[in-house]
């Protein structure tokens, strides 16, 4: 197995300015899209919350906020549409230090971790009328919820990119299994730890902080934890 030759670091430089443009690029792409059909993302995004508050209307407080408000879910939106693409660059930036054997895993680690966070956004999704609805019943019927579409629009975004971005962990979770930093036999004898350290990050990576969004999430993240423990097992020979 041979390490590929250095190179200088300008070189490396210029590669990350490159891929950064790619990237942007590519998210500058799906914002102009998401902006052209903004008002089918925001009826999207605001579904959960019709769900539970029925005529309740989001408001806004300031003249320029539904402006400010359109133009940052449609880079949100933007942002996971060109995922795959964002995903692809950063890997590719990686590539040339990897080896021959290393770079045959490329093409499918990034279609997993694409897959990855894609089914994170949707469960996200699902679970984000369940949090919600904990949230605003919580105040009973002394409190009527009046919640400005800048506020709702922050949660719903934070919430879905939580969910996105944690279920990337078994990927990675992977690679240190593949370069022999842990093995399945320690996975499987660390899985005390593994629910201590899901249930701790997420109550700290929750928007919402409640209960029932840390359950939503923690059990599939688990789940992930386990079904990485078997794949690791059956598909990586030492």
């Amino acid at each position: 197995m041979t390490t590929p030759p250095a190179q200088p670091l300008m070189s490396h430089l210029q590669e990350l300015r490159n891929r950064l443009i790619k990237a942007s690029a590519a998210v500058l792409t799906g914002a102009i899209v998401a902006f052209i059909f903004r008002e089918w993302v925001f009826d999207l995004i605001v579904a959960p919350y019709n769900e539970i508050a029925g005529e309740s209307d989001l408001v806004f407080f300031r003249p320029t906020e539904a402006f400010s408000l359109f133009m940052r879910l449609s880079l949100f939106g933007g942002f996971v549409m060109a995922s795959p693409v964002v995903i692809w660059q950063a890997w590719a930036f990686v590539a040339p230090a990897l080896t021959k054997r290393e770079k045959r895993v490329v093409v499918p680690i990034v279609l997993v971790l694409v897959l990855l966070f894609l089914a994170g956004i949707t469960i996200g999704y699902w679970s984000l009328q369940r949090g919600l609805e904990f949230l605003i019943e919580f105040g009973g019927d002394n409190l009527e919820p009046v919640i400005g579409g800048n506020d709702y629009l922050s949660f719903a975004m934070r919430f879905l990119l939580v969910f996105g971005i944690s279920f990337e962990f078994p990927v990675f979770l992977y690679a240190a299994a593949a370069m022999g930093v842990v093995t399945w036999q320690r996975l499987a004898a660390g899985r005390r730890w593994a629910v201590l350290l899901i249930v701790s990050a997420g109550a700290v990576i929750t928007p919402s902080g409640d209960p029932l969004t840390l359950l939503l999430l923690s059990v599939p993240l688990y789940a992930l934890y386990e079904a990485t423990i078997w794949i690791v097992r059956f598909t990586i020979r030492r």
